[in-house]
């Protein structure tokens, strides 16, 4: 590869990244209501670097899914080799959590998910789902997580925390809906010990 390319490549990394920091902070102040246009102002790009990037507003919005739910396998592949099974599933999904709540793009694509590409990141969801469904399994052959528990239920508690984010921006009510939710999907037990780090942090 010459000097030259590798520049143009470099330039065009960049301009991604501006792309994607600029939709993020446009969407966390005016919702749905962001506009393309706006988003290449702010990035300081023409509006065709954009397109060129992202056809679509929607596929801006799926881009910032696919990269967190990279984010989402990275946290999950630390998480599995924490000792305690329920432990080990409730750090994904806080650590999750804390990792979008001021991320408006991805709580509006959750809240508005048919009009994502998710052909875009299926790679992603799988690499995210191999990891995820090995700590569900280890908490259900415990005994702590109900049996029914499952992968998908993970994307469903996502939607509901991510919507949360999104009407009570700043707020600590998402902890608090978290914090049922994880006592809703624990298997009955005789004696549940002392609470876990998890717990403990969402108190």
């Amino acid at each position: 590869m010459s000097t030259d390319q590798r520049t143009l490549r470099a330039d065009a990394r960049r301009n991604r990244e501006r792309i994607m920091s600029s939709g993020r902070e446009l969407f966390a102040r005016d919702g749905p209501d962001a506009q393309m246009d706006e988003i290449a102002a702010h990035a300081g790009v023409g509006i065709g670097t954009v397109y060129r990037h992202f056809p679509t507003k929607e596929a801006l919005l799926t881009e910032m899914v696919r990269v967190r739910f990279q984010e989402f396998a990275a946290i999950a592949t630390l998480a599995e080799d924490v000792v305690d099974p329920r432990e080990a599933l409730e750090t994904v999904l806080l650590r999750s959590a804390e990792a979008v709540e001021g991320d408006t793009g991805f709580q509006l694509a959750m809240m508005g998910s048919d009009q994502l590409e998710w052909e875009g990141i299926e790679e992603q969801k799988a690499a995210l789902a191999a990891v995820l469904t090995r700590i569900i399994r280890r908490a259900v052959g415990a005994g702590v997580v109900r049996d029914d528990f499952t992968f998908e239920d993970f994307g469903m508690v996502m939607c509901g925390i991510t919507s949360t984010m999104y009407y009570k921006p700043g707020s600590a009510d998402w902890r608090r809906h978290l914090a049922i939710i994880l006592h809703g999907v624990s298997a009955p037990v005789a004696d549940p010990g002392a609470p876990t780090e998890a717990r403990r942090t969402l108190a």
